[in-house]
């Protein structure tokens, strides 16, 4: 087997523990009808075993997949379903053994000899495949105490336009697509730690050059630009919460994050004043679109 496979491997996993997020630890408590999630499934429903856990979920976290099925482009297209375009496959190995007839050149005689050997190659997550049987999509039956929506914070965010997509196991804010993700609201502890959540990346939504064109100069994850959006997002989700009346419980953020604000903080004196500043203008444009609704209805 080629070494680049290993590398592959190897190097998603230590991009990922060099940011202090352990691939084996999920940050939600996603479900999925095959299952809650242990290991990555094949779509026969077989586990995946090994270095391949690993990799499956190392890739999983990386694109904020909650689905535990994979399956090859072949397989998807198969089962009925088309790998959407532009999708990027993860890298799984299989073993196996290469049988070789040799002679003993002192003897004569032929003997079988068995070769061990790794072969890489690629599967996609069912959630990067279109049009498959809906068993690979569903979601478990809410159970009876599932989380109820807030009704003053769904009118809220709703009525900023924003277009805010649900599903996988994370949350995030894409610039170039201007689109909020998040993990569907079961799979919070409670609705408002979800609402604080989609307040903070909300928060980062109105950094868009059509809205504030906020731009710290962010060029790497956990550089001063990056820490900068991140504690506006803080404040901005602290602010929105108030304004909402919801106790916004804290995230659980890792001590990377932690040490790039202190960071930015004893280097800038004024930094904190800034970032309240930023996160305030935020909070504003977005209470400005609820009353740019209210008089569209009247």
């Amino acid at each position: 087997m080629k070494q680049d496979i290993y590398q592959r491997i190897t190097d998603t996993i230590v991009s990922q523990l060099e940011q202090g997020v352990k691939p084996w630890v999920k940050p939600w408590n996603a479900e999925h009808a095959a299952g809650r999630i242990t290991r990555p499934l094949r779509a026969s429903g077989q586990p995946y075993q090994g270095i391949n856990v690993l990799a499956l979920w190392a890739s999983a976290t990386a694109q904020g997949f909650s689905a535990p099925i994979w399956m090859t482009f072949k397989q998807a297209k198969e089962l009925g379903g088309n790998v959407r375009k532009g999708e990027k496959g993860s890298p799984v190995v299989y073993a196996s053994t290469l049988s070789r007839t040799e002679m003993d050149e002192s003897t004569g005689e032929e003997s079988e000899r068995h070769i061990p050997f790794m072969k890489g190659y690629t599967v996609f997550n069912v959630e990067q495949v279109e049009g498959l049987p809906a068993q690979f999509y569903a979601l478990p039956e809410p159970a009876p105490e599932s989380v109820v929506r807030i009704e003053r914070a769904e009118t809220y965010f709703s009525q900023t336009g924003a277009v805010i997509r649900h599903g996988g196991d994370r949350a995030s804010y894409n610039v170039g697509t201007d689109i909020v993700r998040m993990p569907p609201i079961e799979a919070f502890r409670d609705a408002e730690s979800y609402y604080a959540t989609l307040a903070h990346e909300m928060t980062h939504w109105t950094r868009h050059p059509s809205r504030l064109g906020r731009d710290f100069g962010r060029k790497s994850w956990g550089d001063e630009g990056y820490a900068m959006e991140e504690l506006v997002a803080e404040l901005g989700a602290a602010f929105l919460c108030a304004d909402l009346e919801l106790a916004g419980q804290p995230r659980d953020e890792h001590a990377a994050y932690i040490a790039s604000w202190l960071k930015v903080l004893k280097d800038d004196n004024r930094a904190i004043f800034a970032a309240a500043a930023h996160a305030q203008r935020a909070a504003d444009l977005l209470s400005t679109m609820q009353d740019a609704q209210s008089e569209q209805a009247a």
